[in-house]
This record gives C-alpha cells, structure tokens and sequence, in this order.
C-alpha cells in the first residue's frame, strides 16, 4: 500500500492536487463522515488553513514554515489514532489557547494498541517550538518507514502468514495511519519544494498609520490621533482580521517618504491604510487609501466630507468597508457593533477623540469625563476614562482614583453590556484593584471575544495567567499580544521578562535585545540583560559593562544607580558601591522594596565590616520604611521591606515575623509571580538572622519552580 500511494503520488506537481490527496487521507480514514455532518470548531474535512490544524506559530500570528505542515500532519495523525482532534475546545478562541498552551491526552487513553514509538513521532510533530519537530519530509518519513518496518517484524513473528498480515495491517487504526502518514509526508514534501521558502504575511493584516493632521489649527492634530485611534477600536472588533495596534504604528508619523513595503514587513501585514484629516469650524475632511504593501498597489480610496455631527459612527463605517475591500468575513454581530454610533453628541464625540490623541493620562481623562457629562449616556468615553484611572491609580496608589475606576467602568457595562473596551475597564478595576484575578480573567476573556485584535487585553490575561502559575499559557498570550503590537516595547518587554521569571534565558535576551532595536535609549531592556549576565552566567562584571552604556540623563528615579549598585555588591567592588550610592542625588530610590538610600549605605557598610556606620544608616532609613508601612498595612510589599530592614539590624525575631507577614498576605497560591518573591525575601532574611537550615529549605524549592533565582556558575571573587 505504501509503495503505490508513492508511485502515485510522485505524479502529483499541483497544490490543487496535493489538497485532492490530503482530502482522499480523510475519506480512508472514516473522517469524510464527520465533515458531511455540518461545521464544528475543528472543520473536519480540511486540514490546511482551520482552526484545529493550525500550528502555535500560526496561532499567535508569527511567520510559518515548513515545520508549521509538520504540526498540521501530526494533528491528522493523531486524529487517526485517536478517533478525535488532540486539541478542543467550545470556541475557535479556546481551540487557540487549547494549541498554544497545553498538550494532547496521551495516544493510550484511546488506544491500548498504540505503540510507546508511535506516541513518541506524533509528540515531536507537535512540539510548540518550530525547531523541535522535524526538520524536513524525509526525517519524519524516515521514523514512519522505520517504524513500520519494526511492526512488521513483530507481526512476522506472530503469524508468517502475507494474506493474514495484509488483513491485520489494513484493519489496524495504527498500522493505517502509518501508511497514510508515510504518503501524507511524501505530498508535503513535493508541495515544499514548489512553494516560496519565506512566509509571507497574512493577507487579511492591516495597519492603520498616524492620519496626517492638515487643518489649519494645529491643536487639531490630537482630533486627527483620536480618529485614527477610534478605527483601530473598530477593525479589532473583527475576527476575521489581524489588525496591528497603535503604538507600533506611531513610530510612522511623517506620511512623506514611507516605504509601505518596508512597513508591512517590519509590521508582518499585507496591507496599510493611510490618511489625512482637514478639520475646519464644523467641517471635517477625511481621506483615505488602503494599500497592499507587498506590491504598493493601491486597493481602495475614499473621501468623506461631513460635518462633526454626521462624522459620528464615521470610524464603524471605515472598519466595514476595508473588510469588504480585504475580503474578510463580518459576523452579525460584528455587524451590528460596527453600525451603532457611540454617542450622539458631537461635542462629546470631538472631545472623546481629543483625549484620544493626549498622551498625559490625567488630562486625557479629564476630557473623558467631560464628554461624559455632556452625553451621560457616552459607554465608550466612561469605558476609556475608567482605563485611565486605572493606570493612574496602579502607579500611584490612588484610592479615589480606583474607586473612580470602577463606578466608571460599571456605568459603562450597564449602558452598553456588549461593549468590549468595558469588560477590559472591569477587568483592570478587578485585576489591579481588587487583585481578583479569576474574575478579571472572565471579563477579559468577554473583551477578546468581542475585540480579538487588542493586543492589550492578551497583555492582561498573560499577566494574570503567570499569577495564577500557568507560566506557558503566559508566554502563549504574551506572545499573542506582541504579534498584535509588534513594536510595542511595553509588550515586548512583559514578554520577555515572562521568560526570565521561567529560566528561558535565550528568549528572555532574545526579547530585552528587539526591545533595544526598537527603542535604543530604554533602560529597563538594558537592565534586564544585566541581570541576565547574572543569573544565567554569573558574571556581574559583563552586567556592569552592559549597564555603563546608560547615560546618566536616563536615571531620574536611581533604577539604573541601584542596579549598578547591585553588581559592585556582587563583585565585592564596595567602595565602588558607596562611590554609586554617593553620586546619587536623590533620597529615595523608585520602585523598590525598601526606597531610603540609608538603607543602602547600611547594607553596603555592613558589608565592608563596619558594623557601627550600618546601624547608623539603616536607624536613619528606619522611620521611612516604618512610616510606608503605617501608611498601608495589608501591603505585602511593604511587610518584605521592613522584614529586610530589621534583619540587618538584627531584630531576628520582628524580621521574621514582617517577612512571614508578606508571605501570607501574598502566597505563591494566590499570586506565583509575587509570591515566589516574597518568599525568596524571606529566604534572604533567614540566612542574615542564623536560619540557614530554613533559608536552604526555601532556596530548593525556589530553585524549582519559575523565579528569577539560579545556581549559574558564579564568576564573583570570594570573600
């Protein structure tokens, strides 16, 4: 059977006719059934192209290859085994997750007969990273021929009968999809050697660059951010689209000179909309050109000149015609989303769009809220100025704000229930706020279904899932969060500090590196590969040398000074510690566990061996820290550092009790991200009072699950 499926197929040149033999391995295998019986989830019927066949690559939207048809055989492979798909799910949204985040039941589970070697070449074609599955047709022909060869012997052995053994092979689930496997690869291998070598990016993708302001009053340019900003809203509302989200797509302001060629490759989307906007008294003049920038041909224009009033709904209006110029399928219901105006005043509407366009949060907000007094009935501008107090209020720790938060996002669900961005503003208030993170997560999961093109929402359930311990299900949304927002240095950033946390210490650089080549002047890349030089190499002075190309400009707040502080302590260097600490005009240190620079001069003194110059500073930075605690008790954060404060002092038993205190407002159960820190701090405050048996006990199990902790092999001069 095998040997004339290969005469056949050797005949096969055509795409067209490799598809007619991937459908005839259906058929045979009793899944022609299925795919007569009506649509479902996976598309029984077609491999290439569906949901349940899709690759994680494909998935998060990256580049494939030819290793993505690897996964898709494996998934047929499976299928045939098993009797159904590896990965499920109610959604096409939970089928993605299903394939980005978890792995199949095991082939026994279905099958008793199927054999530890087969099980073995079905898990390799579906590994999630591209370079673990085989590398080509013939490597994974070769395990199938080989396979086969050894059952064949073992079947020999039973009965040496040909007629038997035939009946025995073609009756055999296993024995069959082995050969159909066999055949399948050998189609994909001519079909790979027909087809261009690179991907090329999706053609349903768009960007959606800076409109260009042209009115006459330049304080209209944040009108002109605003309503390109409102599109984007609009276009990630559609499933059947990948639109690239605005931060990547500002850093094209100028519209003379782009290369849309360029862009598109840079963006990985096929296509780029650009225009302009003229606002004038009550007038606004808005053009528009869709672009394919693989070839800069011009796909679709239009020109829109209306008064304020009847440009509301303007952006819903756009987003439904570049679907039907990409050929992209609208729902009902992304219909009917698209079709309602989101106020009818358009005072507020002008408003809105300002806020839009303001990068200062505070005053974005403000206007927020003055277009919702204008139309209390605004969701979408309660929606929006309830995302803001929420950032606001994270970074700040504003309790009005918060609670502002969430009465604005609350009016916005009761006026509009169906509207995306107010699940998200309810998400952040039970997220950031409450710290409620299962219930953040269904809102969340409410916003991705309603706006799958937000890249910040998958930023947030990445966030949440690492809190919650799922650490791969993290890497799978973050993953899909950058490839919706690709220059976002923010995003990049999380994902890749998702990958320090798990020890992946090539991805983590691999990702604090493309953030540098987005943004050379960031900091926090910076200092996440010296870090890196630390925890994965054990060289603080390769972390120095990297933190010593940050101009001192970029240290406002003493990150920087701290982290160089952190390598001088490595390296025993403690002059060059206090000579870093001195420099440092500031009092406090920003976000850190403990902020006085007395602390740190006492840490530093201690270290040196004078002990009466450490108790000196760290009595002086105490108040400080006493008085950040007072000022918010049921902070873990801040139980940690007093813990660590009175451990130097040698308060044994208070420093035990605020660093147990931190752990138990914030255990590893309820937050794994947070709570392994919290416990590595009480590991550092066991070793400094004389519990080194506790401290030990600790270190092993932080060494063993996702932390920043590792043994590498220390390059520090011992003391």
């Amino acid at each position: 059977v095998l040997d004339f499926g290969i005469a056949k197929l050797a005949d096969l040149e055509s795409p067209a006719a490799i598809a007619e033999a991937e459908a005839g391995l259906l058929v045979e295998s009793g899944r022609a059934e299925a795919a007569e019986a009506g649509p479902s989830v996976t598309n029984p019927g077609s491999i290439l192209g569906t949901v349940g066949y899709m690759s994680p690559e494909q998935a998060l939207g990256a580049p494939v290859h030819k290793c993505t048809d690897i996964w898709s055989l494996g998934v047929v492979l499976y299928e045939m085994v098993a009797g159904q798909a590896p990965f499920s799910g109610k959604t096409p949204g939970e089928v993605t997750n299903s394939i980005t985040a978890t792995e199949p039941p095991p082939l026994a589970n279905y099958s008793a007969r199927a054999p530890g070697e087969l099980q073995w070449v079905i898990d390799k074609t579906l590994r999630k990273e591209p370079a673990d599955r085989y590398q080509s047709a013939h490597a994974l022909l070769d395990a199938l021929k080989s396979l086969r060869r050894r059952m064949e012997f073992s079947a020999e052995l039973e009965r040496s009968v040909a007629a038997r053994l035939w009946l025995r092979w073609r009756r055999s689930p296993i024995a069959l999809a082995l050969v159909l496997s066999a055949v399948a690869a050998l189609a994909l291998l001519f079909f790979w050697q027909r087809k261009l070598t690179t991907s090329s990016p999706p053609e349903k993708g768009i960007a959606v660059l800076p409109f260009e302001n042209l009115s006459d009053n330049k304080e209209n340019s944040y009108f002109a951010a605003g309503l390109q900003d409102d599109v984007l809203t609009s276009l990630a509302q559609i499933h059947d689209l990948k639109v690239i989200s605005r931060t990547s797509v500002m850093s094209y302001q100028k519209s003379s000179g782009r290369n849309m060629r360029a862009i598109g490759r840079d963006l990985g989307v096929a296509n780029v909309l650009e225009g302009s906007v003229r606002r004038a008294g009550n007038r606004v003049l808005v053009n528009v050109q869709l672009i394919d920038a693989r070839n800069d041909r011009h796909l679709w224009a239009q020109r829109y000149d209306r008064t304020v009033a009847d440009s509301i709904g303007l952006q819903g209006e756009l987003a439904t015609q570049i679907a039907v110029a990409l050929k992209a399928t609208l729902a009902q219901e992304e219909k009917a989303r698209l079709g309602v105006k989101p106020t009818g005043n358009s005072e507020a509407y002008v408003l809105y769009l300002t806020a839009l366009g303001k990068e200062n949060d505070i005053a974005a907000e403000e206007l927020c809220v003055q277009a919702t007094t204008l139309d209390p009935t605004f969701a979408l501008a309660y929606a929006r100025a309830s995302v803001l107090n929420s950032g606001i209020a994270s970074s700040s720790d504003q309790r009005a704000r918060k609670a502002k938060a969430r009465a604005q996002a609350e009016e916005a669900l009761r006026l509009s229930p169906t509207l995306g961005e107010a699940h998200m503003a309810l998400g952040l208030c039970l997220y950031w706020g409450d710290k409620n993170y299962d219930a953040a997560l269904k809102e969340f999961e409410v916003a991705a279904a309603i706006s799958p093109n937000n890249a910040w929402v998958y930023n947030y359930v990445g966030g949440i899932y690492r809190r919650q311990g799922r650490w791969r299900e993290a890497v799978a949304s973050f993953d899909r969060a950058v490839s919706l927002d690709p220059r976002n240095t923010a995003l990049v950033f999380q994902a890749a500090n998702n990958h320090l946390f798990m020890r992946d210490w090539p991805a983590a650089a691999a990702g604090f590196t493309r953030e540098l080549e987005i943004a050379p002047d960031k900091v926090f890349p910076r200092i996440g590969l010296a870090y890196l030089e630390v925890f994965r190499n054990g060289n603080p002075a390769a972390g120095r040398s990297i933190l010593q190309k940050i101009a001192a400009s970029f240290d406002s707040d003493g990150l920087v000074a701290l982290a160089r502080w952190d390598m001088a302590m490595l390296e025993r260097d403690y002059p060059q510690a206090e000579k870093i600490l001195d420099e440092f005009t500031g009092e406090y240190f920003f976000q850190t566990t403990v902020g006085p620079k007395t602390f740190y001069l006492g840490r530093t003194a201690l270290a040196r061996g004078d002990r009466a110059a450490s108790q000196r500073y760290l009595a002086e930075a105490a108040p400080a820290i006493e008085a950040w605690l007072r000022d918010d008790p049921s902070d873990a954060n801040r139980h940690a550092g007093r813990g660590l404060l009175y451990a130097y002092m040698q308060r044994k038993e208070d420093a035990i009790r605020e660093s147990r205190r931190a752990v138990e407002l914030e255990p590893e159960s309820q937050n794994a991200f947070h709570g392994a820190s919290y416990a590595a701090n009480l590991a550092l405050v066991y070793a400094l009072v004389g519990e080194q048996n506790a401290a030990i006990l600790l270190i092993e199990r932080l060494l063993s699950i996702p932390t920043t902790r590792s043994l590498p092999p220390l390059n520090i001069p011992r003391v």
